[in-house]
């Protein structure tokens, strides 16, 4: 069984949010005492909607910077990372982190060879 801070999942989904702050870090817990923004507060009825089954649909959301609480375990919640929606799910390790850190904005380059006109060399083609 996971533990966050001494408490099991069961225990985490009785916290109210100021109890669940006081676990947190500090950037965390300010985020969360300053209250939540209109789209929070959509993701947050669209999670709960979810829960009670009302809700059959995936949770979608663009709100990268909702930190992630106790009600959201088990779920999976579609993050938009600027192109597409990135599939999380919410497990008791990704409680307090902020949702955006897990959907990157950023892939890897992968470079080729050089197209033609890339380089000078690539000019001169031999004419045999």
């Amino acid at each position: 069984m996971k533990i966050f801070n001494g408490l099991n999942e069961e225990e985490l989904k009785k916290l109210d949010i100021k109890k669940f702050a006081s676990l947190i870090k500090s950037r965390e817990r300010r985020k969360l005492m300053r209250g939540f923004t209109d789209a929070e507060r959509k993701l947050l009825k669209d999670i709960d909607e979810t829960i009670n089954g009302k809700n059959k649909k995936p949770i979608r959301t663009h709100c990268r910077d909702m930190v992630i609480l106790p009600k959201m375990l088990g779920l999976t919640i579609y993050v938009h990372n600027g192109k597409e929606f990135t599939p999380v799910n919410i497990t008791i390790e990704k409680l307090g982190h902020r949702l955006g850190e897990f959907a990157p904005t950023r892939k890897r380059v992968q470079h080729s060879a050089p197209g033609v006109g890339a380089t000078r060399s690539s000019a001169f083609i031999s004419v045999k």
